[in-house]
């Protein structure tokens, strides 16, 4: 139901202030309008979520105050969700295309995409079908915290927590609509599988990651952006001009990086355009651009196509891990959305930090170069305040946000894919731990001080 008109001025305002270059009024109103469109369809079509909850918990927090703008309904015949804005000022529909996920209709659709058959997986099963409920009352305690509401303030909303301990699930909770089987957006932790696409390249021979970034918009050796690296891109430090993508509310619609990623069709084209306005290497700053311009970089390495890339994802990454249900999203070109849009299972996500647990080997086969994983975990300079690695957040320093986390009670070795709102796959290879955690929290620290007391007591539990 819209607001109220004279709740609904001040938003519609301010608008053509900001009509210029990437903050366009229509552009600002389209973004949570394209946002919502493309994640409800996800979560219906993908994840198998009831819409409405999915909306309650998810999205109006996300929008405000323009969410009593926001109209939104599910076409199931046409597997289809369509978005208002403003009584119509804005609309926007996202379809469902199967293995490439829900994609913004803006006039151009990839191909569809058919997966060839599941490589055979050689990793050891984690668990059996029914959900494990711990046996040990410390693991079952860190559990009912895990999922406790605060008595006052923001909400956790956790949905799933899992627990890994020597291969094998220990402790798994999930909330009520949420199942083994049901995957989960992961939403930035896509920036870690992007990391391990990228390693996989590598490994075969077919990506220098200190070499410049294989970027056309930048081959000419007199553009200032022609010595980007992916290093230096998976490491937040391009130095390029695109916003920055380490908080998340409503005021982004005028950021380009929130932009680049609900309203435009080719988000990597839009990221290669973006100005230099720092040194490789220099500044570093949290970015979607920085991954987008990889995940185009894993598409034309793979073999340009929606299909290529798709297949490689699968036959390279999600079979050999025996992840069961990963739908890695893309955009209108067909590009993965590598920063922000895959969906997995709270349990695929958990054998995808087994990966890295395991030093890159699954089943005797190794699937990232040796060195590759302490090479994600490596604190990038300059991100000491957050504790950034390649790819992956560390706690591998002794200031700044490692600092936190390790007072906190995460140990000093971990390392963990992040996603907004409260999405961890946290690594602890002393203790041989995998911890995933997902929900919407909207706390100041997005649940992480939750989930440095569930590996603390977790810790505990396992010895």
């Amino acid at each position: 139901m819209p607001l109220p008109l004279r709740l609904a001025a001040p938003v519609l305002a301010v608008l053509p202030l900001c009509a210029c270059g990437t903050l366009s009024p229509a552009r600002m109103a389209g973004t949570p309008t394209h946002f919502t469109s493309h994640q409800m369809c996800s979560a219906v079509f993908v994840g198998g979520l009831d819409p409405d909850q999915y909306f309650h918990d998810s999205i109006a927090p996300q929008t405000k105050p323009v969410t009593g703008l926001i109209a939104w309904r599910v076409d199931r015949a046409q597997q289809a969700v369509t978005a208002s804005f403003a009584g119509g000022l804005i609309k926007s529909r996202a379809v469902y295309r199967g293995p490439l996920g829900c994609i913004v209709d803006q006039g151009r659709l990839p191909a569809p995409v058919v997966l060839p058959p599941r490589t055979p997986s050689a990793a050891p099963s984690i668990a059996g079908p029914e959900v494990v409920a711990p046996s040990d009352p410390a693991l079952k305690s860190a559990l009912d915290h895990a999922f406790a509401e605060p008595a006052q303030g923001p909400q956790r909303l956790t949905k799933a927590v899992v627990i890994v301990h020597d291969g094998r699930v220990i402790a798994e909770r999930y909330a009520p609509g949420y199942a083994v089987d049901k995957p989960i957006h992961g939403w930035s932790m896509t920036k870690s599988v992007t990391n391990a696409l990228l390693g996989v390249l590598v490994r075969l021979g077919k990506l220098d990651m200190a070499a410049p970034a294989p970027v056309p918009e930048w081959a000419n050796t007199i553009d200032p952006r022609h010595g980007i690296t992916p290093d230096s891109l998976l490491r937040m430090k391009s130095g390029l001009k695109f916003g920055q993508s380490m908080t998340a509310d409503w005021t982004l619609v005028a950021d380009p990086t929130a932009q680049m990623v609900f309203a435009h069709p080719d988000m990597a084209g839009y990221a290669a355009a973006a100005k230099a306005e720092a040194a490789p290497g220099q500044v570093f700053r949290y970015a979607n651009g920085n991954t987008l311009l990889l995940s185009r970089i894993v598409r034309d390495k793979a073999g340009g196509t929606p299909q290529a890339v798709q297949a490689f994802a699968h036959r390279e990454l999600f079979d050999k891990l025996g992840m069961e249900h990963p739908v890695l999203e893309t955009d209108a070109t067909g590009t993965p959305i590598g920063a922000s849009h895959m969906w997995a299972t709270a349990r695929d996500w958990a054998r995808f930090g087994l990966l890295y647990l395991n030093d890159g080997m699954v089943g005797g086969e190794r699937i990232l170069p040796e060195g590759w994983v302490d090479y994600s975990a490596r604190l990038t300079p300059g991100s000491e305040f957050a504790g950034y690695g390649a790819g992956f957040w560390t706690n591998r320093a002794t200031t700044g946000g490692a600092a936190y986390r390790q007072a906190g009670g995460l140990p000093a070795d971990a390392f963990f894919a992040r996603g907004v709102h409260g999405q961890f796959v946290v690594v602890i290879p002393s203790h041989r731990l995998v911890i995933v955690r997902m929900g919407y929290a909207y706390d100041r620290r997005e649940e992480m001080d939750g989930v440095d007391r569930l590996a603390r007591e977790v810790v505990v539990a396992v010895g």
